[in-house]
């Protein structure tokens, strides 16, 4: 080995190992700051772990470029990341928990809310890496070459510095001094609501990533465990789209506990993650071939539709309604209160189900459309005048009472759009895949997040959809129900 190897193997060397002995100091920082709760050692504490989440972040990279034998590079950074993700978080778990009962006594329902949350995830984060490494190792004995390409694993780049945050927030000890002491201390301090975010996005790509290995590895393990069992098989891969149902509808309930704690544009942005759900577990079903009967005696409502409509009526028909009700009678202003806010949450919830139900049961579809407008553009439609509504609120009581007006009419014309039948709306996700440029438009509007004019743009995006029936009605059904450019 020449001189100029010498020192990038070392630092191969020293990064790859140099994080186990970086987090066990870590892990007894935190022991000690639950027993003294010793600002200094919270400080040091929190050091170590980013220090530990840097070389995690290269590693990989090292272990791949400099190493003499990059094979076993990467297999000790792989073991690694087992043995440093398992110490660090149930250590996050248990210290969330002190913190609710020692350092926040008189603790709200939201942080015992998200306490729990933590819990989950740090249970999750381990099954998923647990999962990964029992499916991998069976496909490498079945003959698949294993995978050597740590960068493009995006969950473990995400990993380390949700855990490091984590560790930050849930050993945070008040009252401390010194210049380490600030520059880490307002980690502690963040939010539940910014928390909330990054915590859910983070769970979302722990699911991601157990996804792609499923769809990478998971053919070595049905083969073996269906033995050309297709029923057996269908049942196992069905799975997988509905959890993705499932995950809609809890976006649903989190966009209405958002609602209640005033965050109307993040609630909105999660019904958009809904509807991501709702296009996923459905193009995921279609190319798993779950969509089509086994036999002719199947019978068309099967669980999984069930579990999707399920799905849908919880975000798209009870939340959208819900949210209606809590922004207008929070409002608490003399113009708003005589309407019958109620009675138009009702009326958009029962003509939403009704549009389900109807989706369900028809026996003619058209291909590629939706008859009446779905529920799940319904459902940003009517939310997206909320958001200015919202911001409303602190003008002129004359302004209140105009939005107010709005979000009402808007409530009843989207209730009608649903539940207009001979009104063909083109499916907006299989549009989007054979044209991406309106998938990037779609971002660039999504982007208008930061702005204060969020509402009037998705509101003007779903007006236009709500009218594009007059342009792509015209689509022949045949290339409005493909999802990739290509014909065939």
């Amino acid at each position: 080995m020449t001189n100029k190897h010498k020192i990038p193997n070392k630092v191969t060397a020293m990064l790859v190992y140099g994080r186990l002995p970086l987090v066990s100091l870590g892990m007894l920082c935190a022991i000690a700051v639950m027993w003294m709760r010793s600002p200094v050692l919270y400080s040091m504490g929190v050091s170590f772990l980013f220090i530990s989440m840097s070389f995690d972040l290269v590693d990989g990279w090292f272990a791949a470029r400099f190493s003499p034998n990059p094979t076993l590079a990467n297999l000790a950074e792989r073991i690694m990341d087992k043995i440093v993700y398992s110490i660090i978080f149930p250590l996050v778990a248990v210290g969330v928990m002190w913190r609710l009962i020692f350092i926040s006594p008189g603790h709200t329902r939201p942080e015992l809310l998200h306490a729990i949350f933590i819990l989950i995830l740090c249970v999750i984060v381990l099954i998923r890496d647990n999962f990964a490494h029992f499916i991998r190792s069976f496909a490498i004995q079945k003959g698949q070459e294993p995978e050597l390409r740590e960068i493009t694993r995006l969950r473990t780049i995400v990993a380390a510095p949700v855990g490091a945050l984590l560790y930050a927030h849930a050993f945070y000890v008040p009252d401390g001094s010194g210049i380490l002491y600030s520059w880490v201390s307002w980690i502690g301090n963040l939010s539940l609501r910014t928390l909330f975010i990054i915590e859910i996005v983070f769970l979302v790509i722990n699911l991601g990533s157990i996804a792609g290995y499923c769809r990478k590895y998971g053919t070595y393990c049905l083969d073996d465990i269906c033995d050309n069992d297709d029923l057996l098989r269908r049942k196992i891969l069905s799975f997988f789209p509905n959890s993705l149902t499932i995950m809609n509808a809890i976006m649903g309930f989190l966009a209405v506990f958002f609602t209640y704690q005033g965050r109307i544009k993040e609630a909105y942005l999660i019904l958009i993650g809904a509807t991501i759900f709702d296009k996923l577990d459905g193009a995921l079903a279609r190319k798993l071939g779950l969509t089509e009967p086994l036999s002719t005696d199947t019978p068309k409502i099967s669980m999984g539709s069930f579990l999707d409509d399920f799905a849908d009526a919880i975000s798209f028909c009870i939340a959208p309604a819900w949210i209606f009700y809590i922004i207008l009678s929070d409002a608490h202003n003399n113009f708003i209160s005589p309407f019958p806010i109620g009675f138009a949450a009702l009326f958009y919830l029962i003509l939403g189900i009704s549009r389900l139900v109807y989706f369900t049961l028809d026996k003619n579809p058209i291909p590629g459309f939706f008859k009446g407008m779905p529920t799940p553009a319904a459902a940003l439609l009517v939310t997206a005048p909320l958001i200015i509504f919202s911001q409303s609120i602190s003008d002129n009581s004359q302004l209140v009472y105009f939005w107010g007006i709005f979000c009402f009419a808007t409530m009843v014309v989207a209730s009608l759009a649903m539940n207009l039948y001979p009104v063909k709306y083109l499916h907006l996700g299989r549009f989007m895949s054979r044209h991406p440029r309106v998938g990037q438009i779609s971002l660039v509007v999504l982007l208008s997040v930061f702005t204060p004019y969020f509402g009037y743009v998705t509101f003007i995006y779903m007006l236009l959809y709500l009218f594009s029936p007059i342009i792509t009605g015209r689509i022949d059904p045949e290339v409005a129900a493909r999802e990739t450019k290509n014909i065939a």
